[in-house]
């Protein structure tokens, strides 16, 4: 994604923006179809089931385990799916605007001093 310059630049952003939320709508709406916000839970049970997605793409990564569902697939890759799952269904769940989020962020990363190699490799520099 490159800075907002010219106007396909901002058609392409806008782009993502629609498809991301596209996803948040699909995620949630299949969740809430599925009967798993019949019951009230609070913000941070959600955050952590996210959390236990990323643990378990951990545990594939770790093992280098393939996947007990998508035997096709390592356990690593289907986990990170079900995170970005979970993200999605979270972030319709509390009507956030993931795709203008996402976009903004990717931008506004692009200037970022500390994300900037030179400065990474410098001492007291971000390492990872």
């Amino acid at each position: 994604i490159k800075q907002m310059e010219t106007y396909q630049d901002l058609e392409n952003n806008l782009e993502m923006k629609d498809n991301i939320n596209k996803m948040v709508d699909y995620c949630y709406n299949q969740a809430k179809n599925a009967g798993w916000h019949n019951k009230p839970r609070e913000v941070g049970t959600d955050l952590m089931l996210i959390t236990s997605e990323i643990a378990e793409a951990m545990e594939g990564a770790r093992k280098n385990l393939m996947d007990s569902h998508l035997k096709n697939r390592k356990m690593f890759e289907v986990e990170l799916a079900d995170a970005i799952i979970r993200i999605f269904d979270t972030a319709g769940k509390y009507n956030i605007d993931l795709g203008g989020a996402f976009v903004e962020k990717l931008e506004y990363n692009l200037n970022r001093e500390d994300h900037k190699l030179e400065n990474r490799e410098k001492d007291g520099g971000k390492k990872f």
